[in-house]
């Protein structure tokens, strides 16, 4: 599967933001999906993970109650509403998929990954 993401920009903090990511191949539906942010210097690390049939869904701490992971596997479309960024969370965030019926919360779980998009939030 080749994965595509993209909304990423300069958001102000305490506004909002959507990322997209896009996949290609029609087995979308059965596989997990996780959003992951690297910033400079730092590990690329787990931001929100929903499973393939949107049921389960994990956030990391430092997210919940401002991120929201969605699917919509009719589009093949994987979604991460930021609201209320703040300029912590300035990072590249990479799409991440894998066959997987469970819900993966690890870089090592995930074997697709998109190009990263680059979120900035400013003070």
């Amino acid at each position: 599967v080749q994965l595509q993401a993209s909304g990423g920009g300069l958001v102000q903090a305490g506004g909002s933001l959507r990322l997209s990511c896009e996949a290609s191949g029609r087995s979308f539906s059965r596989y997990a999906m996780a959003w992951f942010r690297q910033a400079p210097g730092k590990e690329r690390d787990v931001v929100g993970a929903i499973s393939w049939n949107g049921i389960g869904i994990y956030y990391t701490d430092s997210v919940k109650g401002r991120f929201t992971v969605s699917r919509d596997n009719a589009k093949l479309t994987v979604y991460l509403q930021m609201n209320s960024p703040k300029p912590e969370d300035t990072a590249v965030y990479y799409c991440a998929a894998d066959n997987d019926y469970g819900l993966p919360s690890t870089r090592a779980r995930y074997t697709y990954w998109g190009q990263g998009t680059q979120v900035t939030v400013s003070s």
